[in-house]
């Protein structure tokens, strides 16, 4: 009889090598996993002679050893500094290949092989893996590229995340940047870029999941839960927790574009000095929202934050530019390179923020800019009603710096149009984290009447940082 298995078969297939594989572990016979092919991430990835896989069938045995060159611990005792740097790193030597020729690889013995996604990355060389996510309908995911540079000196696991929401496309370019740019051979410590998260959002230009979710509202994740939980629930585990800090890096949503950021909660040590890498970058405290990556990571012991620059659905070079030198600084305060030219001046930090609001629909048109500083009582920027020709204005409640805005666009009632960097003095964020009532009182707010055809209005302030429009 002929064996016309389908993919599904297929796979299953492999699943039982794997299962086999595991229980010649667990028996003592313990085989070696496969070696990540060395790669030049300079070099464009050739075009397939043959079809590639199906979706569906795993490209990459399953695991279930630990791996992390170093310990997120050691990043919590001094995130700051590269575990292990100015050490010396012995000579090393190079294998020769088929033909006899020396191949251009570093490896430090005392280094090492990063163990992940079921491959030994050796020491001095770059890697493209893939993540699948472990529980899938056979058929439906894409593996989805995870970019490792792994270098040939000790030092921490940095993980660089973009499009989480599949519709933000700086942080992708960002993160091929940083990678492609990255010589293992001269890094302390470890890259790991995962440019598409949400892949099944990205193909489709959208922030959500195919079942309509935000899949960064569901990390840390549960294998028994929706399909966004299993899928995060399964990078987290499978990724994130090799890692010894992590950077997410976002945009503005629904035609809103943000000024470049850092958003983390400056309450952790270990997140406050690994905010401090950034170079030339506002920093905005804020807690996270419930199942954002960068809580969810703090909250397992890795520190981490929230990169945001510019806006959905547009590829912005100077965002991109910003957000690459930001994390060249980073690389550079972590001593995982050691050349870099310190850029910009330093940008304040920002305790607390809020959204003003369009009272009413219509055509918004701001009087401001990105980035701009603004006083209470500053014209932010008009609506006026398409049908009727009424103009109402929009004023700051605060003095601060706009660091989120909504595009000229068609707005409804309610829809956050300005997110205002309230200038506060650091005592506030103790006084918060110490439950002081009056951490969050509003401001007194002033309204001005211009005619009566034209109003002028001030949104009440609500709670600072609106978890829906944030990472």
């Amino acid at each position: 009889m002929v064996d016309a298995r389908s993919g599904s078969d297929a796979s299953v297939e492999s699943s039982v090598t794997v299962s086999a594989r595991a229980g010649s572990v667990a028996a003592g016979k313990a085989e070696p996993l496969p070696k990540a092919q060395n790669i030049d991430l300079e070099d464009p990835v050739p075009a397939p002679d043959q079809p590639p896989v199906a979706i569906g069938e795993p490209l990459l045995p399953q695991t279930e050893t630990p791996a992390s060159v170093v310990p997120p611990a050691s990043v919590a005792a001094d995130p700051g500094v590269a575990s292990g740097s100015g050490q010396p790193v012995a000579e090393p030597q190079a294998p020769e290949g088929a033909d006899g020729a020396a191949l251009q690889v570093t490896q430090d013995a005392a280094v090492p092989p990063l163990v992940i996604l079921g491959k030994e990355v050796e020491s001095g060389t770059s890697a493209r893996l893939s993540w699948v996510p472990a529980q899938s309908f056979e058929g439906i995911f894409s593996a989805t590229p995870v970019m490792i540079v792994h270098g040939s000196r000790p030092g921490p696991v940095l993980c660089l995340t973009a499009a989480v929401h599949g519709d933000e496309l700086n942080g992708i370019e960002t993160v091929r940047r940083v990678l492609y740019g990255l010589d293992a051979s001269r890094l302390s410590g470890t890259v790991i870029g995962v440019p598409i998260v949400n892949l099944q959002g990205f193909h489709r230009s959208s922030r959500y999941l195919a079942d309509r979710r935000d899949l960064n509202r569901f990390f840390p994740g549960d294998p028994n839960g929706s399909l966004a939980s299993r899928i995060a629930h399964s990078f987290f585990e499978e990724v994130v927790r090799h890692c010894s800090a992590l950077v997410d890096l976002h945009t503005g949503s629904y035609h809103r574009t943000n000024m470049p950021q850092v958003r983390a909660d400056l309450h952790h040590p270990e997140v406050l000095e690994l905010s401090r890498g950034f170079g030339a970058t506002v920093m905005l405290h804020s807690d996270g929202a419930v199942g954002t990556l960068r809580r969810a990571a703090t909250e397992a012991g890795v520190p981490a934050v929230t990169l945001e620059a510019g806006g959905s659905m547009l590829l912005d070079e100077k965002s991109v530019n910003h957000s690459f030198q930001a994390i060249q600084s980073l690389l550079h305060h972590l001593e995982m390179v050691s050349k870099f030219s310190l850029w910009g001046q330093p940008e304040p930090v920002f305790y607390k923020s809020s959204w003003q609001r369009a009272p009413v629909g219509g055509v918004i048109f701001s009087s401001v800019k990105l980035g701009d500083t603004v006083t209470r009582g500053e014209l932010l920027g008009t609506i006026t009603n398409p049908i009727t020709n009424v103009r109402t204005e929009l004023f700051s409640n605060y003095t601060g710096r706009i660091l989120g805005m909504a595009l000229n666009q068609f707005v409804q009632p309610g829809f956050a149009a300005y997110h205002i960097g309230i200038q506060a003095p650091p005592e506030d964020l103790l006084a918060e984290s110490a439950g002081s009532a009056g951490a969050n009182e509003p401001l007194p707010v002033d309204e001005e009447s211009d005619s009566s055809s034209s109003s002028s209005y001030e949104m009440p302030e609500e709670d600072p940082v609106e978890a829906p429009l944030e990472d």
